[in-house]
């Protein structure tokens, strides 16, 4: 039975308890042991990280400790699966640069906030992950983001919907769906996610059921090329040394 660890908390906007609660119930539906977790203190048993198949990060704007973070980048590199969606991952530790190179992207605005009517336009892809999914509308968060040049793009928005600063630029396909690779890892992030009913919406239940998956699947993928684990691996840098 594959093993999964959901941490939740943060900023309570995001209703992180509610959508750990979703993720859970998609993981237990697919035969996982799942753990659910309100503390970071989670993430401080290294031993215990390297054992799962897949982490699930639900927390927004907090502080995390740089040894914390390594727990769970050598934990990733070594073939646990990463995945999550919206702030809950990739707006996590706005000071931790190490976290943001691991996911693949961070949170820089929404503009227009909350209620912002845009379309989801699935890549074609050979992908399974996006396999059968069809473009889809949405009224919610539109996430503008800074994105790690390695990823696979899955799914796009388009920018701008609102006027401000940025609609004097040319317009601009901005990823909402990524894969990437960490050391021998799978990490999946969807942007979508503000509240738990977003995250309910068949097709985003239905890509974030997907990726969750498909990332838990890499650590026996990374067992079966053991040679290439990355063993100690990235462990991020720490202050003295910038």
């Amino acid at each position: 039975m594959k093993k999964a660890l959901i941490v939740w908390g943060g900023w309570d906007g995001h209703e992180p308890e509610q959508v750990a609660g979703v993720f859970a119930g998609l993981l237990r539906e697919a035969q996982f042991e799942v753990e659910v977790a309100n503390t970071l203190e989670a993430f401080a048993d290294g031993e215990k990280l390297l054992g799962l198949d897949l982490i699930v990060p639900v927390w927004t704007m907090g502080e995390i400790s740089q040894e914390l973070v390594n727990n769970v980048s050598a934990a990733v590199q070594n073939g646990t699966g990463l995945a999550g969606c919206h702030g809950g991952m990739c707006d996590s530790f706005r000071t931790n640069v190490d976290w943001q190179f691991m996911t693949g992207g961070q949170w820089v605005a929404h503009p227009g906030n909350d209620g912002v009517q845009y379309t989801v336009e699935i890549c074609q892809s050979s992908s399974p992950l996006t396999a059968g999914m069809e473009d889809f509308d949405v009224t919610s968060e539109q996430y503008y983001l800074h994105v790690d040049p390695a990823v696979e793009v899955l799914a796009t928005t388009r920018f701008p919907v609102v006027q401000g600063p940025h609609a004097t630029n040319k317009a601009v396909d901005m990823p909402v769906v990524w894969t990437k690779r960490w050391g021998q890892g799978r990490v999946y992030y969807n942007s979508l996610g503000h509240h738990a009913d977003i995250v309910e919406l068949p097709p985003v239940k239905e890509l974030m059921r997907r990726g969750l998956l498909w990332a838990a699947e890499g650590k026996q993928e990374a067992s079966a090329n053991p040679k290439q684990t990355a063993g100690a691996g990235y462990s991020g840098m720490a202050d003295s040394q910038l």
